[in-house]
């Protein structure tokens, strides 16, 4: 595979948007006192799942109290 046929002006925003919700959400789940389900947990699927396991942590993972 050659990494010159890859189009980086399309894939480096989502990579680095990627990069950014992901330190994001790992800030709010050490800030946060409680979360839907364990703390360890979230922190795997952020770091497993990338951009869409951020976004499901914002969804599903904080308690809004």
């Amino acid at each position: 595979m050659d990494l010159s046929t890859i189009p980086w002006e399309l894939i480096l925003p989502i990579i680095i948007l990627q990069f950014i919700l992901m330190i994001v959400a790992f800030v709010d789940l050490i800030k946060v006192y409680d979360t839907n389900g364990p703390k360890w947990l979230w922190a795997i699927i952020i770091f497993i799942s990338g951009i869409i396991g951020s976004i499901i942590y914002f969804i599903v993972g904080r308690r809004n109290e």
